[in-house]
């Protein structure tokens, strides 16, 4: 109970500060809007489909293309860790594009694709790819070379030694790089959303954008707490459990 409600008391405080410095004039309404101005918006925003639409577009948008990251990274990653070219020449090109930031991937995918789907999808997927590809790599050659060697004395090979022993092995080392995929999944579509116009469908980049646009900030502090809750929403429910599961499976927690 304690752990649930410290939080709840240390927001409900930050709320409480936020809106008396607001009403003091410390800051500018205007740059900063008070508390009560962005419940209003949420509310207004709620009511009319607004908010609950671009949430859905941007989600939709976001599991297709880290999915579709996904099933590339991961099987490229192992490719990195089993072949000592792939280490050498994908390895390092891995690690240069995960260093690249995902807004610098938006010209490129505006020139390629134009104003579409497939532009915000590429960007997602550009943000996916090397960062499962990178911890594939590193959690396969992380296992300790007695587990192959103790599996091929009792028969196992080639694919059943990759099946049975390295990719379970592995698993809470992925799981961490599917999490760190999911935070650079997020960025990258954010800032592809806020750069590509679809008609087709806004998603929160577009709001983002467009809040800045008509200096209506309460919408812009508003779709900002919306991303942060999805977020920890995803660590809490998707990512968290699964990797104290894998952890304590392995043996691998302290």
């Amino acid at each position: 109970m304690r752990r649930v409600l410290s939080p709840i008391f240390f927001f409900g405080a930050l709320v409480v500060a936020w809106e008396a410095l607001v009403r003091a004039g410390i800051w500018s309404p205007v740059m900063i809007p008070s508390p009560l101005s962005v419940g209003e918006y949420f509310w207004r925003a709620g009511m009319d489909g607004t908010l609950g639409g671009a949430m859905l577009v941007t989600l939709r948008r976001l599991l297709l293309g880290y999915f579709i990251g996904l099933l590339i990274g991961l099987p490229l990653g192992f490719m990195t860790a089993r072949f000592r070219i792939c280490k050498d020449t994908l390895g390092v090109v891995a690690l240069g594009l995960q260093t690249l930031p995902s807004i610098c991937w938006v010209p490129l995918a505006l020139l390629w694709f134009g104003q579409t789907e497939v532009a915000t999808l590429f960007v997602v997927i550009m943000g996916t790819v090397w960062s499962a590809l990178i911890a594939t790599d590193h959690g396969v050659r992380t296992i300790s070379p007695i587990y192959v060697r103790a599996a091929m004395t009792m028969g196992s090979r080639r694919l059943h030694t990759w099946v049975k022993v390295i990719l379970p092995a592995s698993l809470p080392f992925i799981v961490s790089g599917m999490k760190q995929g999911w935070a650079f999944a997020w960025r990258s579509l954010m800032a592809a959303e806020i750069y590509v116009t679809i008609l087709t469908g806004f998603g929160l980049g577009q709001l983002l954008h467009y809040g800045r646009e008509l200096h209506a900030m309460d919408q812009v502090i508003a779709v900002m707490l919306i991303i942060i809750l999805i977020g920890l929403l995803a660590d809490k429910i998707l990512f968290s459990p699964w990797e104290r599961f894998l952890h304590r499976r392995w043996g691998t927690t302290e």
